[in-house]
Parts: C-alpha cells; structure tokens; sequence
C-alpha cells in the first residue's frame, strides 16, 4: 500500500493539474489542488511519516508563488499551534506527577464495585474525562495498564472485550468535549474563524459538544456490555495517598481549565472585565506551562522539566499546520470558489441528508487515515461550499469534526484503537464487528443533533 501511494499521490497530483489548466484554472488554483492532492494521498497511504509529508505544503506553496513566506511562515505561530502546544505540555505535566492516574481510577471507583457492566462504565467514564483534557493517545496509554491488571483477575471473556474497547472509544469521544481535547476541533475553529471572522469560545465548543459525549458514552456502554453478567468483585489497584506533586499539578490544572471557560463568558469574561482584549487561550496554556517549570514539587524538582516537555508531539504540530496553510492556499488562490460553485447543487438536498452523508463520508474515511489529516483536508472544503450554498458553516463544519473523531473499526483509525489493539487481547475482527455499529451510531447521534441545533 506504501508503494502505490509513493506513485499515485504524484500521478494524481499531474493528471488533476492538467485537467483544472484545460478547464481554463488560475494557475495559483491548479498548484493548489495539485499539492494538496499529493499531500492527502501520501497522508492516507504513508509511503513517508504523516509529519514529513505535512512539510510539502509549507514548502510548495511558497516556491510556486501561491503564498509568500510569512504567510506560510505565519502558520506555526498560530494561536491555535500555541495553544495545542501548551496543551500537550500541560497533559505531560500531568503524567509525570501520575495525578491523570489517580483522577482515573477514582472515577473508575464510583461505578465499580461487584458489577463488571458498571465497572466498563466506571473506566468508560474515566477515559472520557481525562481525554477532554490530555491527548486521547495518552489517555489510552495511561489507562492500559490499569485495564489489563484488572482483566487479569476476570474469567470473563466479553468483559474483558468490553473493558478494553470501553475506556479506547471513550477516549475518542471524551475529546471532542473540549476545543484542546483531540486536534481536529481546533482546526474547525481556526477555518470557522478565518472565513466568518467569530472567535468559538472555549465554554461555547463544550455547549455544543457535552450533549453528544453525554449520549454516546452511554449508548457505546450497553453496546459493549449488552452479553455481561459477570458479578464477580475486582479489586482495583491501590493509589496510595495525595502526594504534594499531585495536588500542586491538579491545581494548576484546574486553574487552567477555569481561566479557559470563563475567559469570554459569561457576559464577556474575564477578558472584558480586565480589558484585556488581545487575551485568548494560548495566552492561558502558555502561561500555565511557564508556572508549571516554577513550581516546586516537593522533591527537589519543579512540576515540569525540559526533558519531558520537549517529548510533546510535535509531528502533530506540523500536521496542524500544514493544514493551516491548505486553508489559506485554497482561498487566496480562487480554489475555494471553485468547488464551492461546483457544490452548489448540494444546497437543494436536505439539511438532514447532506449532515447525514457528509458524517458517513468522513467517519470511514478516518478508519484509514489520521483524524487531523482528514480535518486539515475537509475543512477548507467545506467552508468553500457553505460559503457559495449560504448555508450555515457550523452546520456542515462542526459535524464533520466530531465524525473525523467517531472512527471505531479499525486499529489504524486512532490512537486509542491502536493502543488496545497493541495489548494483543483485541483482535481486527472483534474490533470492526464492535466498531461498525458504532461507527453508524455516531453519525446518526451527530446528524440528529445538529440538525436539530443548527438547522
């Protein structure tokens, strides 16, 4: 598969160039589709790390004249690059004092007890959560081996399954809760506020987003669980007692995640009360890292350090950038008039069916490649063709990047399937029999929603 994406991203890349300069193109418009062509083919075959291939664009645009260095250049310095920086460095902070941990299996506590189907939810829950705040990759490496000590003492074979891809498809779920929680929303922002020109507030995402989290995680829990009647008591591992580490981080944490909620809202934030117009979320994340390297831990050491700061994932970065600068290409050069007036047509459909369509579209397409790479690809086009239909763009916009999150057939879908599937007690099969059916529930739970908010 390697191989044939090395060869057909630049086939593809030439013959659909050829065709737009025939069709009488802007050349700025032919360089975009031809780049961004090669981009998302190499992106869903991989013939190179998804990160190399997201430095093509950030070097293309530039050399054929599409856009200049500082507007490429500008891209990595995007608000939300910083903040999806501060993000990552936030959630490392948190592993190293192993507070995501305690939190985690003190919600798993709650729902426990003597009732395995509790027990799925209990971790359901728990992954949920964290993943609103911490990368959902972390989330499900973090989780792992507490899962599996678990199942370890269980005879149960369906509950071990359900366990497993549980607490894995609540961590996708759980992080579309939060604009940082899994980077596909963010990139919807960054496009919805580049064409309308309105800022999404933090606490605005979560009154869209909550509702849909609160419905599938208990809709995926009966799916999973509806064979178990295990009753069997499990005992849990010991977390011990608060270590000074831990109570500093949550702080921090938490303090954070309240300067995010109420920096715009309600009636203005602390952002208006403080006159402090050019204050946004990266500003907060920035500041709470830098807090976090001054901050004592009690041993000698401060809350973070270098050396697992400097561990974040930067190849998402470049992702999320390379994405950036798609957006930017495909409306400086024309070519986002051009399909938006090719999908026009798309307007006389109803706003159900088209919601509908779009989600199926992209929740199969994320089974085979990465949810930000997806994101990065269809957001530009989707707010292109809003933009020409005079629909609403959150109303295709939102949807798709929820659904880009809503994959939960295959290992190499997202990284918390990845992550379950490496444990070697789930196999492909029992994955894409569980996660069809999700996969369908979620477009469905989506497209209702939605329709219903913004239609």
């Amino acid at each position: 598969m390697k191989l044939w994406g090395l060869w057909l991203g630049p086939v593809v890349a030439i013959l659909l160039g050829g065709v737009l300069n025939l069709q009488g193109s802007p050349p700025a418009a032919v360089w975009t589709a031809s780049i961004t062509a090669l981009t998302a083919l190499w992106w869903i075959f991989e013939p190179i790390p998804i990160p190399a291939t997201s430095l093509i664009p950030l070097a293309m645009f530039p050399l054929v004249g599409v856009l200049t260095p500082n507007e490429v250049g500008s891209a990595y310095g995007n608000e939300m690059i910083l903040l999806l920086t501060g993000g990552f460095m936030l959630s490392s902070a948190m592993e190293r004092s192993g507070t995501h941990r305690r939190i985690a299996l003190g919600m798993v506590a709650l729902f426990g007890g003597n009732n395995g189907r509790r027990l799925v939810l209990g971790f359901m829950v728990a992954s949920a959560v964290l993943s609103m705040w911490i990368s959902n990759a972390a989330t499900s490496l973090m989780l792992l081996p507490i899962v599996v000590a678990v199942i370890e003492k269980v005879q149960d074979e369906k509950l071990s399954l359900a366990l497993l891809l549980g607490y894995a498809y609540a961590a996708s779920v759980g992080g579309i809760g939060t604009p940082i929680g899994t980077p596909p929303n963010l990139i919807f922002m960054q496009n919805y506020e580049s064409l309308v020109g309105e800022e999404i507030s933090f606490l605005e995402w979560m009154s869209w987003t909550l509702p849909v989290v609160l419905v599938m995680i208990p809709i995926i829990w009966l799916w999973l669980t509806r064979r178990i009647e295990s009753t069997t008591r499990i005992e849990l591992p010991p977390v011990g007692d608060w270590r000074s580490e831990e109570k500093r981080t949550l702080t921090v944490f938490a303090a954070t995640a309240l300067f995010w909620i109420t920096r715009s809202d309600p009636f203005g934030g602390w952002q208006e009360l403080l006159n402090l117009p050019g204050a946004n979320d990266a500003s907060v994340a920035l500041l709470a890292v830098v807090a976090l390297f001054l901050i004592p831990n009690g041993k000698g050491e401060q809350l973070l350090d270098w050396p697992t700061a400097v561990k974040i994932p930067w190849g998402v970065l470049l992702l999320f950038s390379s994405g950036i600068v798609i957006a930017k290409a495909f409306t400086k050069s024309g070519l986002s008039q051009e399909i938006g007036d090719q999908l026009a047509s798309l307007s006389t459909l109803p706003i159900p069916l088209l919601i509908g369509l779009l989600c199926l579209v992209i929740t199969f397409m994320t089974e085979v490649t990465s949810n930000t790479a997806i994101a990065s690809l269809m957001m530009p086009i989707l707010a292109a063709t809003a933009s020409s239909t005079g629909i609403d763009p959150k109303l295709l916009m939102v949807p798709a990047a929820l659904t880009a999150s809503f994959a939960f057939m295959l290992p190499v879908a997202t990284a918390p399937n990845a992550v379950v599937f490496s444990s070697g007690r789930v196999t492909v099969r029992q994955m894409a029999s569980e996660g069809f059916v999700l996969n369908l529930v979620g477009v469905i739970v989506v497209t209702t929603y939605f329709s219903l908010v913004f239609g």
